[in-house]
């Protein structure tokens, strides 16, 4: 299992590899950087698609599940491959105790994705543990491919809200 925020850890060490590498300006660094810990969802092949570093041991070996993705889609090019999830960055320390998902502007967590329902779930964190409830959602909340009404994640669940698909850190 891995550990709270390991994939977000990875991430950062990824990108200032890059900058040390030259390949990222201070200011891009600063603004990716900013992107990974402001965000409650993190697209990481936004902050590292566009990279390549020498060094395999470089790369983030905790995003294996997206690099799957990218073998597929290399193997077999004239199929699509499904989109790569994005990271569900979830505050392990519970400074966030509270948080509402859905399409509508007024949630916390906003997926603009006509599949999620205006108010499609909810994420409470109690006891050192985030709680998933779905809100009666019209398509549905699955956790590791699997239906919820409620339950509680762990890092590396992946969890699809409606057709999205976010990978718990």
């Amino acid at each position: 299992m891995q550990g709270h925020g390991s994939l977000r850890d990875r991430i950062a060490r990824t990108l200032n590899t890059a900058y040390g590498d030259g390949l990222l300006s201070e200011h891009t660094l600063a603004h990716r950087l900013d992107v990974l810990c402001g965000s409650h969802v993190i697209e990481p092949a936004g902050l590292l698609g566009d990279l390549t570093l020498r060094s395999s041991a470089a790369l983030p070996t905790g995003l294996s599940r997206l690099g799957q993705y990218a073998r597929w889609a290399l193997r077999d090019r004239w199929r699509q491959p499904p989109p790569a999830p994005m990271l569900l960055a979830l505050d392990w320390d519970g400074g966030d105790d509270d948080l509402l998902v859905g399409r509508h502007l007024g949630c916390d967590i906003v997926l603009d994705d006509l599949s999620v329902s205006r108010r499609h779930a909810r994420l409470r964190f109690r006891d050192g543990h985030w709680v998933l409830q779905d809100l009666q959602s019209t398509n549905g909340t699955l956790v590791n491919r699997a239906p919820v009404v409620r339950c509680q994640l762990q890092p590396g669940d992946e969890v699809h809200v409606g057709t999205v698909r976010l990978l718990v850190d």
